[in-house]
């Protein structure tokens, strides 16, 4: 008689929670599949969600940098935080612009975006709006407003295109992927070349690098990559070969006769003697003039270290405020060592811990991509921050050569400031337009 009585009503349950779950699809405890229907409210759900890790870390990155860069000015009674605070404003109103679009519009377009990186970069040699400073012309002044740096936007134009052509395309063997291997080499070396003679290494570097981290989530055959790495290793030797003849010719013609002509030995990679000197300060330390070449590496060393646990206490790191740390990179390239020094260990943790929550969040995001344009985004994005975020902080504390490669969201500069939130706006498109199953 229970058993009777119940049946009924737990058939009727079932029914009720199969028709009103909402990845109905197929039969579920005998139900047909045309009669399992989903019943939506007339707000698309697609268009509601909205991932809060990404906004709260560009944000309070955002926050400690103008701290940082009011600090690392203080003496000189700068306005750069002012100015970075209206870059935040332009940055974040692109973040969600960029978040409500449909990320699938840039496969429509990404020869255009791409296309007009090129001309942009095109104009900082071959035109009059180019502008030098620091002895490198990356820039263009049209003269209505600051300087723009063309530069970020071809990062922005190459993670689009390689995702579009790597979506566009069939990837597997070898063999059957020489095609898409062309193009990919293609888009790389145009605005990697027009970059690396600016001069700008770091960055020149982080466009093939971005690529080969696409290439590899598109699960090419692992022996391109296991050339490409062989490859690499040959070029990075012929690098510290290079070194190594400079630093014999900088030592040769500091201690010749002024009669005395030191021939000039030739050089396998093309970059600028500073570079060079740069490379030489990491690997020998002890060969460079660390009053010179060595100054900022030492500099920023001393500061990270004389933070200790708890720092010095914001607007007292002597290394930025006495100008030991040069004021005209503490405030860019050098912001972790002001950072470092002022909140010490616990604030550099702090500092980490944002960039690894989001990062991780970004290759979440990739992870839960519904397609393979929306990954491969979300996989150079990733990849892009990780570049900028390991480089920078390793070349504060001795661990790499030094490079013009900026901290995001942390580092003075206008361009990398709305490049950077445009960047994590992608990511949040993905994640808010996803498909669902």
């Amino acid at each position: 008689m229970t058993n009777t009585t119940l049946g009924p009503h737990l058939v009727s349950k079932i029914s009720e929670f199969t028709f009103n779950t909402r990845d109905a699809g197929p039969k579920i405890l005998g139900t047909p599949q045309s009669q399992a229907t989903v019943s939506r409210s007339p707000f698309n759900y697609e268009h509601s969600r909205f991932d809060l890790i990404t906004p709260l870390c560009v944000a309070s990155l955002s926050i400690i940098g103008v701290f940082f860069i009011y600090s690392a000015q203080h003496y000189q009674q700068s306005d750069d935080w002012l100015k970075q605070i209206v870059w935040i404003g332009i940055g974040l109103t692109a973040f969600t612009v960029v978040s409500f679009v449909d990320y699938k519009i840039f496969l429509k377009y990404s020869h255009w975006l791409y296309a007009l990186s090129l001309i942009l970069l095109a104009l900082v040699p071959w035109s009059p709006l180019g502008k030098a400073f620091y002895g490198a012309r990356r820039w263009l002044d049209v003269g209505i407003g600051p300087t723009f740096q063309p530069s970020e936007l071809a990062k922005l134009a190459c993670i689009v295109i390689g995702a579009s052509l790597l979506t566009r395309s069939e990837i597997g063997k070898l063999s059957e992927s020489r095609l898409t291997l062309a193009k990919m080499t293609l888009a790389v070396s145009v605005p990697f070349l027009f970059i690396l003679f600016q001069p700008d290494l770091g960055s020149a570097l982080i466009i093939p690098t971005v690529m080969f981290a696409q290439l590899y989530a598109s699960n090419l055959a692992k022996s391109f990559f296991t050339t490409t790495i062989a490859i690499g290793l040959v070029l990075v030797g012929l690098a510290v070969l290079d070194t190594h003849n400079y630093s014999e010719y900088v030592i040769a013609k500091a201690e010749a006769k002024e009669e005395q002509v030191v021939e000039r030995p030739h050089f396998w990679i093309p970059i600028e003697d500073y570079q060079r000197q740069r490379i030489m300060g990491f690997i020998y330390p002890d060969k460079v003039d660390r009053r010179d070449a060595g100054w900022n590496r030492e500099q920023s060393i001393i500061s990270v270290g004389s933070g200790g646990v708890f720092g010095k206490g914001w607007l007292n790191g002597n290394q930025a405020q006495l100008g030991y740390l040069p004021r005209a990179v503490a405030h860019n390239d050098f912001i972790f060592s002001v950072i470092a020094e002022e909140t010490g260990f616990l604030g550099s943790v702090v500092v980490v811990s944002l960039f690894g929550l989001l990062i991780g969040n970004n290759i979440r995001i990739a992870t839960i991509a519904r397609d393979r344009f929306g990954t491969l985004l979300v996989i150079g994005v990733a990849t892009l921050f990780s570049i900028h975020f390991f480089v920078n902080i390793a070349m504060t504390i001795g661990l790499m050569p030094i490079t013009g490669l900026p901290l995001p969201f942390l580092s003075h500069g206008g361009t990398f400031m709305v490049s950077c939130c445009v960047l994590q706006g992608l990511a949040q498109s993905v994640y808010r337009f996803r498909k669902e199953f």
